[in-house]
């Protein structure tokens, strides 16, 4: 049994069930990231993951992306817009609407790339976001 959904069916995705796999696919690397540096307590490896998953670190990242017209495809752009603009049922705890519908966004772009098995592009943009929020700090 193929584990793996055909293009047809990747594509009718809307962008909020992208996002829900995006947001998996960015918390695991999250998570291995933050347990590389050298942490063990619980509580503290989920304080240090926070920073990288929140709206406003995933809004960001989008923001930085978007400015580099260079960075992305019009492919990523397009899915990147399916995520943000699709309604969403549920609200944004602890960011503004803006924020959330951005990372939805991001989230939506990182499930695409998964989905798509576009592993190297994946790796290349979550890299690439871990180190842009490690820089803020």
């Amino acid at each position: 049994m193929d584990n793996h959904l055909n293009q047809q069916a990747i594509q009718s995705l809307n962008g909020s069930a992208l996002a829900y796999m995006g947001d998996s696919v960015f918390e695991q690397a999250v998570r291995h990231h933050v347990l590389v540096q050298g942490g063990t307590q619980v509580q503290n490896l989920h304080k240090a993951a926070v920073k990288f998953v929140s709206a406003q670190a995933q809004a960001r990242i989008m923001h930085q992306w978007l400015a580099d017209e260079q960075l992305l495809t019009a492919d990523e752009i397009t899915i990147y817009k399916r995520g943000r603009n699709h309604k969403a049922n549920t609200k944004a705890k602890n960011a503004s609407i803006g924020d959330y519908r951005q990372a939805t966004g991001f989230e939506a772009l990182l499930g695409w790339l998964y989905l798509t098995q576009q592993d190297q592009r994946l790796a290349q943009l979550i890299a690439l976001a871990i180190k842009m929020i490690e820089e803020e700090d």
